[in-house]
């Protein structure tokens, strides 16, 4: 890797935390998902991963060290990166309609994943029983409309110019 990879990488995982905790007030609105999946898209898994991880460790100090949402994260979106990278290595990390329309549903379905994900992590953390457990998983709807919908909307408008800038940078 070289200083300009270095520093685009940085600059990704500032841009994912300024951009979280800009919106983290607002329920189920968020850029991360969008920034990661195209900068992993564009410059593939490794990268991806770093950016991902980097990401998810160091947004502790805003947020806190949870430990169930450090469990989240680390496994969601270096998951995400994964798919995103091996997805612009398919189509050569070049922009296409293809490409855009694939992204956008898998960007849709892994946010999905993750409410699921935490379905599944946060009551296994904290032991909570089956009524607890259920009562969660319908809480969570709440969030995962309006997320899913955001993601599917930020993908859907901004995944191409987005694409363009970094293709510019590299």
């Amino acid at each position: 890797m070289n200083t300009k990879s270095v520093a685009t990488m940085g600059i990704f995982v500032a841009l994912m935390i300024g951009g979280q905790l800009a919106l983290y007030t607002i329920n189920g609105i968020e850029v991360v998902s969008l920034l990661l999946l195209t900068y992993s898209f564009k410059f593939g898994i490794k990268k991806g991963l770093f950016v991902a991880t980097t990401f998810s460790v160091l947004r502790c100090f805003i947020f806190g060290f949870i430990p169930q949402v450090i469990i989240l994260y680390l496994v969601y979106y270096n998951l995400f990166s994964v798919i995103c990278g091996i997805i612009g290595k398919k189509f050569n990390n070049e922009y296409s309609v293809k490409t855009h329309l694939i992204l956008t549903i898998v960007a849709i379905l892994l946010t999905i994943f993750f409410t699921l994900l935490d379905n599944i992590i946060t009551p296994l953390f904290y032991g909570y029983n089956k009524e607890s457990f259920i009562a969660y998983a319908y809480a969570s709807l709440y969030a995962l409309i309006p997320h899913t919908l955001c993601v599917g909307i930020s993908v859907t408008l901004l995944f191409k110019p987005m694409h363009k800038i970094l293709v510019m940078i590299d």
